[in-house]
Formats: structure tokens, C-alpha cells, sequence
């Protein structure tokens, strides 16, 4: 089992910034992909970032060159930094660990993110 803790959400005004944090804790094989969905109202949940434990990334469109994604694998913690934020990015942002030895994928709990313009 793994447990997912996330923070970091909040209300920021267009333009801003905000940083995610997800720790991971439990039973967590070396083989993994850490990274964030999000969940606009309304719409389907859909990737933002993922991350290998060995740094590769895989970033959606529509946040390139706005949002970073980076981990500390010693941490099993996973970071967003979103900058240039918009109100079409106002969502509830879920953490999700993929576990590939089992093949299993975790999800957090969510923290909402909410752009004001």
C-alpha cells in the first residue's frame, strides 16, 4: 500500500504561482511514476505531469513552458511548480503514484487549485 499526501493548493489571482507537494509513504518499489491529474468542474480528469523515478517527464500541451514538475526521490516527495496561472487552470489537482512492479496506480485525496481573474 501507498499513501499519498499532498498540499500546496489554494486561491491565487491570474498570473500567479502556485507549488504542489506530494509525499508518497508506505510499500514503494524503486520502479515508479510520480506525478498530477486535475479535474476542472465538469470535465473528465486529465494528466498535467508525470515523472519517472529516473527523470523522465511527460508534460500536457496546455502547461509547457507554465508548470515544472520535480521530484526527491530520497523523499519519495513529487513537486508542481505552476507559474502563469489562468482561470481555466482553477481545478482540483490529485497526486498519482504508478507503482510499476505491481502495476498499480494510487491517487491522492486532491487539493484544489483556484485562479481568480
Amino acid at each position: 500500500q501507498v499513501q499519498l499526501v499532498e498540499s500546496g493548493g489554494g486561491l491565487v489571482q491570474a498570473g500567479g504561482s502556485l507549488r504542489l507537494s506530494c509525499a508518497a509513504s508506505g510499500t514503494i518499489f524503486s520502479i515508479n511514476t510520480m506525478g498530477w491529474y486535475r479535474r476542472a468542474p465538469g470535465k473528465q480528469r486529465e494528466l498535467v505531469a508525470i515523472m519517472t523515478n529516473g527523470g523522465n517527464t511527460n508534460y500536457a500541451e496546455f502547461v509547457k513552458d507554465r508548470f515544472t514538475i520535480s521530484r526527491d526521490n530520497a523523499k519519495n516527495t513529487v513537486y508542481l511548480q505552476m507559474s502563469s496561472l489562468k482561470p481555466e487552470d482553477t481545478a482540483v489537482y490529485y497526486c498519482n503514484f504508478y507503482d510499476a512492479h505491481l502495476r498499480y496506480n494510487y491517487w491522492g485525496l486532491g487539493t484544489q487549485v483556484t485562479v481568480s481573474s
